[in-house]
């Protein structure tokens, strides 16, 4: 899993609310073993026209949103079924982070474990970044996870909720597991230490 220290990109607008996990990963796609191939079936819904062609009016599809890793998202993102697929999707396509007002409990945990980023924020913040992107489409801003901060184009500064644990597998680029195996060496002298001690 690539560590997440900070992040500066322009943001893809997806204001839809209650955007569930079979809309960012429809179930036929879920037969893949290679997470990489997910990207294709990311929105697919939304992405692709009845002829199988791109939809022009998806931002997913247009030029100016390409190689952009952030999602700004409408509200209760990620809701539905726990498939892991979701967060595999997106990270497959390149978004590493998304804001929203809300995210479904599974989900952000399947993303958090996955090495994607949910920004929570306040409706205030969220509105006012849907206004900048309809704006400017190149504006940017700078996520900073040590100092679990959003960085605005005017200079505001917006902090995030994240708990210590998981932030602490994102900064260093390992899922819960690795985090585990990092730990064998102390591991292995505290049951040798409680063994002589016993």
């Amino acid at each position: 899993m690539k560590p997440f220290k900070t992040l500066t990109s322009s943001l893809i607008p997806l204001p839809n609310n209650d955007v569930d996990t079979d809309q960012i990963i429809p179930a036929r796609y879920l037969k893949v073993t290679d997470k990489a191939g997910l990207a294709e079936g990311l929105f697919a819904g939304w992405r692709y026209l009845s002829d199988g062609k791109p939809n022009p009016s998806f931002p997913l599809n247009q030029s100016s949103y390409h190689g952009c890793q952030i999602l700004l998202a409408g509200d209760n993102f990620g809701c539905g079924s726990s498939r892991e697929h979701a967060p595999w999707a997106l990270i497959s396509w390149g978004i590493r982070a998304v804001i929203s007002t809300s995210f479904a409990d599974i989900f952000r945990n399947n993303a958090l474990k996955n090495g994607l980023l949910p920004v929570i924020v306040e409706p205030e913040t969220h509105h006012k970044l849907f206004r900048l992107t309809s704006r400017d489409v190149l504006a940017q801003v700078t996520l900073d996870l040590a100092a679990q901060a959003m960085h605005l184009p005017d200079g505001e500064v917006v902090n995030f909720p994240i708990d210590s644990f998981n932030k602490l597998c994102l900064l260093e680029g390992v899922d819960s597991l690795g985090y585990l195996l990092e730990q064998d060496a102390h591991i292995t002298a505290y049951e040798q230490q409680h063994q002589l001690s016993g």
